[in-house]
């Protein structure tokens, strides 16, 4: 008999982290877990390296250019406007905190997500397996769940001051705060950051022992406040926190023994943080020679620019109506003078001239991808039988590669741009893991700015709220120490981490689905 699955993620785990907590005897669970499955140490986030682009990763098993959610801040451009998913609480503030929560909770799962693409609880649900989810970001599923109007939030539903009364669709039980619980359950509903893993154990045990589900999402998102709030190599703390929780879930089914009896469990994490010691006032840095969309703005149509800081990330959106090479190096330009901007990133014709997106499905032929660094340029496109005949190929002094993920590119410029070497035909840029791939994944996203840029290490963009985690840690770019992370297989999975040349968080869902025979 097919055992249980559970997939429990601690937000910006850090591997160094928890190989510290666990010898220092503060995560004594995980070290058990840790002795009995495969522990693979430097699985790759998304880019940007973000928790709402890698939990769509992580549960659809595609990239950001399939999945279609591109930060924790992007501009739409239908609706001419920002959606912003709760980068800060002033972030929100700016937008408007209802709006936010009507995005984060239920636009981004059966609005910006592509309906196209299935998730692992979509795939499950349709061969009846019994599906499960404490919060987590993306929960998109076959059953319908109706508001539950419980605790503050719920008030603030019945009130009528936002509209989410028309319930969503998510996996069969369903925890989300105090909206949505499919299930009566002994647990106290916490949506403040920092004092929400404790829920999801609850609600967690109450599934474990009343055996009320065949795969679940289980959600510890608190180590990633309290590392923005304190710097990752505090984080043994709330590591430690979350041992304990995944302790309570556990001991649910009669302890260690009795829970691997029953269950598999895959452990991972999102992404990974790193220390922020200076603000990139990505926003204002623009805004000092382009008009600048701002978070309040009712006339879209004044504004040059629309620029989404999302960690450290961003993305810059040209708004002008009408392709100009001219308008285009000069925001480039000046997004590349900006201190802490490291990579800037933009799509290209095979002719070289850059292409600016006026609507999401805006493309054009086999389109190229420039990164640069210290003005120094790296081009790239795909090779292969979907990939077309256009890009880099045309151009003098191209070569192909493979990657660590067996994929083939065509590449021209400056390898140090990402640190590259190239040996025997095969690329690898670990100071920028799967840089290739990520790069060209995040740019081809519908909601992708037109350029892209990444920070420099100790820098994080100040957000629309004006907040950076200065003092703290934060993640976000396409940096190594942003963008790995843990990855454990207990009684599931594959025998050898030696399986892959590099694992990412799309492989997650490949081995849920297969393991359910999906």
């Amino acid at each position: 008999m097919r055992k249980k699955l559970v997939l429990a993620y601690v937000d910006s785990l850090r591997t160094d982290m928890l190989r510290q907590a666990i010898a220092e005897g503060r995560a004594p669970t995980f070290s058990r877990l840790v002795k009995r499955g495969l522990l693979i140490e430097d699985c790759v986030s998304s880019f940007p390296s973000v928790t709402p682009v890698a939990s769509a990763e992580m549960v659809t098993g595609v990239a950001a250019d399939r999945h279609w959610i591109s930060g924790m801040n992007w501009y739409h451009r239908v609706e001419r406007r920002y959606v912003e998913y709760g980068s800060s609480l002033e972030a929100s503030r700016a937008f408007g905190i209802f709006r936010s929560l009507h995005d984060l909770v239920y636009n981004m799962n059966l609005n910006h997500l592509n309906p196209g693409v299935e998730t692992v609880f979509e795939s499950l649900d349709d061969l009846e397996v019994r599906t499960a989810s404490t919060p987590f970001l993306i929960y998109r599923g076959r059953h319908r769940h109706q508001v539950t109007l419980q605790g503050l939030t719920g008030k603030v539903v019945e009130s009528g001051l936002v509209n989410l009364e028309y319930g969503t669709w998510g996996p069969k039980e369903l925890f989300y705060g105090d909206l949505y619980a499919s299930m009566p359950v002994p647990c106290k509903s916490n949506s403040v950051p920092g004092r929400r893993d404790q829920y999801s154990a609850c609600c967690a045990s109450e599934l474990v022992a009343r055996n009320r589900f065949d795969f679940m999402m289980l959600s510890f998102p608190d180590n990633d406040n309290y590392s923005h709030r304190h710097g990752p190599s505090a984080s043994v703390t709330s590591i430690e926190r979350a041992d304990l929780c995944m302790a309570d879930v556990i001991r649910a089914a009669g302890g260690l023994d009795g829970f691997l009896t029953d269950h598999a469990l895959i452990l991972l994490a999102d992404h990974a943080h790193t220390d922020v010691e200076k603000p990139l006032g990505i926003i204002e840095g623009m805004a000092r020679k382009f008009e600048v969309l701002r978070a309040s703005e009712d006339r879209p149509e004044l504004a040059q620019l629309a620029v989404s800081p999302t960690s450290r990330a961003a993305h810059i959106y040209i708004l002008e109506e009408q392709d100009n090479p001219v308008r285009h190096r000069r925001v480039r330009d000046l997004a590349a003078s900006i201190e802490g901007v490291e990579l800037v990133s933009w799509l290209e014709r095979a002719d070289g001239s850059p292409i600016v997106r006026h609507s999401p499905g805006h493309r054009v032929g086999n389109p190229v991808v420039v990164v640069q660094r210290d003005g120094k340029r790296l081009s790239f496109s795909p090779v292969g039988k979907h990939a077309g005949n256009e890009g880099v190929a045309g151009r003098a002094g191209s070569r192909v590669v493979e990657d660590r993920r067996r994929r083939r590119w065509r590449v021209r410029g400056d390898l140090d741009v990402l640190e590259a070497s190239v040996d025997g035909g095969r690329i690898e840029t670990p100071a920028y893991p799967d840089g290739l791939g990520r790069l060209y994944s995040a740019m081809l996203a519908p909601h992708s700015g037109d350029l892209m840029i990444s920070a420099a290490l100790g820098y994080e963009c100040l957000d629309w709220g004006g907040t950076a985690h200065v003092g703290g840690g934060s993640h976000g770019s396409l940096r190594r120490e942003d963008s790995e992370g843990p990855l454990l297989f207990v009684g599931c999975g594959p025998q050898s981490a030696d399986e892959r040349d590099q694992w990412a968080l799309q492989d997650v869902a490949p081995v849920i689905r297969e393991y359910f025979g999906a």
